[in-house]
């Protein structure tokens, strides 16, 4: 069903969220008269950040006027006239709004997509758990649980606000009264000059009156100051309510986004938007600023009208408290959204974005904020954590490294885009033991200053990118690949600066390296228990075939990408990552198709072949080189059957140049690494593949006649 149709089912604060999506930069009518059109193109493939995609987006907002020009055009009839009108409108004012911005349009359609896919989704998780009986999952109840605190504190935020206007209200009376007290002491003062009589009568009337002022004045201060007490604790409870509120948004939801955000970086699947987050963080951060403002006005009333007790005192508590918060919630909000390379080779251009998620609820961008980007290295991002000044403040030099941040008026946000940062240099630290300069990890921090609430409050924010590895030339990415890898997959959070630890369980490792591969390969078809079982083997030099047994055994850094493998001169991940190249670069669509085993030593691919007829191939990973891969085939032998033979390994290097040596065994096949290999005159029978191990060749490698493509 299309989104807009479900959208517009949507009720309550559903409802109110969706209308609030739209507005004059994109009109609420625009979205249902071309909801068909603006769900069927494809605003995810228009990179904001890029320039380049400038000319794409211009395309879209073209089409999208058009659009709404034919659609206009073919209303007819006394109820489409009006229709008619607004519609051309519509398509005058986007032009004009986003024809010198485009990327601003396309920002805006897929904010506003997003949102909806996100509030539908969320009202259906809602009705599937209450229609039908079942428990609503561990995420769906968290975010109802957040927005039910959101309620309570919206709810006791305007209970303290009326409580205050209730007081000051009742300390104006009270001053009022006060003054009437002081006019009938001076009234008092002033008999002396009035004959006695008449001052006597007089006098008697006065300070009856005063009497009775006088009373009301005292029950009154202490009404006051029960009122004032009250409130106090009232902000306090709602102050606890918030910090906890805060607490769970920051240091779980927030947290658990940016460990997505790492293994992300080792293929796993997207940390998701930061809407949510962002929306949170503005519900928290507005009525973190009412309760502020409360207290700061309570706290004027107080030195208006001192009166006796502790209310100074609780009152600077509170306001000290309520800045305490409003200045973590500022701090921790500043984030990074889109990282820079974890693998930084010099001289060569990246990017980053930085987003403050509260950026637009304070008004920070009424002032934009510059930010300024440095990098770090472990320790200077060790000593940075514990507020200690270092002497050198970066360790290198960024080209490019200054940005201001930019308000969004359509989606809300508030964001620095680092386009075209460079490496010029860096500084490497005395390495540690065996350490190589690709183990040796830097960070990119970021730094801004802004004020909020008219330079009321001023808030110097850092942020410290995911560690960087920081190369000078190409020979050394696997290696450092390896590094960023390793910290992805085991980082703790809140860990010291960069520390992971030394070994790990393999079935850790093996969750890891099958995320890797699974990226790499773009596909679902990741490593199987049976390939999992054949690096075991290779890790632990081990010859047992029972996955059990590599269960509790533990992988140490240095064995995964320090020392090499038993009679080779290469690492278990140099050799890992060798089999990744080869098959993201040329064999891809085989391995997704389960038509390659790869993952068998020699030995397996004798025991799978002996039993099958000539011909019978299968393709397996190089154990002596790195991204290699060998063919072994039962040749015909009319002297021994079932004679297995090995076509010497091609690498990655070599795979792809053509050569036309006869396999040794079978004179009549000519084989061809440069182009899809081929077999004429005798086609393979069988092929060896790990689908369910059924050996028969597949139909989608053959040809009619006798050749047949087995690679590409």
């Amino acid at each position: 069903m299309a989104v807009w149709i479900q959208a517009q089912q949507l009720q309550g604060d559903a409802l109110h969220q969706m209308q609030s999506l739209y507005g004059q930069h994109f009109p609420i009518e625009v979205r249902h008269y071309l909801a068909q059109w603006i769900e069927g193109q494809l605003w995810d493939s228009v990179e904001l950040e890029n320039p380049q995609d400038e000319l794409k987006a211009k395309r879209l907002l073209d089409s999208l006027v058009q659009e709404l020009q034919r659609k206009a055009e073919h209303q007819v009839g006394e109820d489409g006239f009006l229709l008619k009108i607004k519609l051309g409108h519509y398509a005058s004012q986007l032009k004009s709004t986003y024809d010198r911005c485009p990327l601003e349009l396309v920002r805006c359609i897929k904010h506003i997509l997003h949102s909806e896919q996100r509030l539908v989704q969320e009202a259906n998780n809602a009705v599937g758990s209450g229609g039908g009986g079942g428990t609503m999952d561990s995420l769906s109840q968290r975010h109802q649980q957040i927005n039910q605190t959101f309620e309570e504190l919206r709810v006791s935020t305007q209970e303290t606000e009326n409580e205050l206007r209730k007081l000051q209200h009742n300390q104006e009376y009270f001053i009022i009264q006060y003054q009437e007290n002081l006019r009938i002491q001076a009234q008092l003062s002033s008999l002396s000059a009035v004959p006695a009589e008449e001052r006597t009568q007089r006098e008697t009337s006065l300070q009856a009156k005063r009497a009775t002022v006088e009373a009301w004045l005292t029950r009154e201060a202490n009404t006051l100051q029960k009122y004032r007490l009250d409130l106090a604790e009232k902000h306090q409870k709602t102050l606890g309510q918030l910090r906890k509120q805060q607490t769970l948004i920051l240091d779980e939801e927030l947290i658990q986004w940016k460990r997505r955000q790492q293994l992300a970086g080792n293929g796993g699947p997207t940390e998701g938007g930061l809407d949510v987050l962002q929306s949170w963080c503005e519900k928290l951060a507005d009525l973190i600023w009412q309760n502020r403002q409360q207290i700061r006005r309570a706290e004027h009333l107080t030195q208006q009208l001192p009166l006796p007790g502790p209310m100074e005192e609780l009152l600077t508590k509170l306001n000290s408290d309520i800045t305490d918060i409003i200045s973590a919630l500022v701090t921790s909000t500043f984030i990074i959204e889109k990282q820079p390379p974890q693998v930084l080779k010099t001289q060569t251009k990246f990017a980053a974005t930085v987003r403050l998620l509260v950026g637009g609820k304070l008004n920070v961008h009424m002032n934009p904020p510059q930010v300024k980007a440095v990098i770090v290295s472990e320790q200077q991002a060790k000593a940075l954590l514990k507020n200690e000044s270092t002497r050198n403040d970066s360790s290198g030099e960024i080209l490019n490294n200054n940005c201001v941040m930019e308000y969004h008026r359509t989606t809300g946000t508030l964001s620095a885009h680092f386009r075209n940062m460079s490496l010029k240099r860096i500084k490497r630290s005395d390495r540690r033991g065996a350490e190589s300069v690709t183990e040796e990890k830097f960070t990119v921090m970021f730094e801004s200053q802004f004020s909020v609430g008219g330079n009321e409050l001023v808030f110097h924010v850092k942020t410290l990118s995911l560690p960087v590895v920081v190369i000078v030339h190409g020979s050394q990415d696997n290696n450092a690949t390896a590094t960023v890898l390793w910290d992805n997959a085991f980082a703790e959070p809140g860990r010291v600066p960069f520390v992971v630890p030394d070994k790990v369980l393999w079935p850790q490792l093996c969750e890891a390296l099958d995320m890797k591969y699974k990226a790499e390969m773009h596909s679902a078809r990741g490593l199987c228990d049976d390939n999992l079982v054949f690096l075991a083997q290779k890790a632990f030099s081990s010859a047992s075939i029972n996955q059990e047994d590599y269960r509790n055994m533990t992988m140490s850094w240095a064995q995964f990408n320090r020392e090499s493998l038993p009679g080779r001169n290469f690492t278990f991940w140099q050799w890992f990552d060798g089999v990744m190249e080869l098959m993201k670069k040329h064999l891809k669509p085989h391995w997704n198709d389960g038509a390659i085993l790869g993952f068998v030593n020699k030995q397996q691919a004798q025991d799978m072949l002996m039993s099958k007829p000539n011909g019978t191939f299968l393709l397996r990973f190089s154990d002596s080189e790195i991204g290699g891969i060998t063919i072994a085939w039962v040749a015909e032998n009319p002297n021994k059957a079932g004679t297995v033979l090995y076509y010497p390994p091609r690498s990655k290097q070599s795979v792809f140049g053509p050569i036309h040596e006869p396999m040794h065994g079978s004179p009549h096949r000519v084989m061809e690494l440069g182009t899809p290999p081929t077999w004429t005159r005798h086609p393979p029978r069988q092929w060896l593949t790990p689908s369910t191990l059924q050996f028969s060749l597949p139909c989608k490698y053959t040809t009619d006649g006798e050749i047949i493509n087995v690679q590409q």
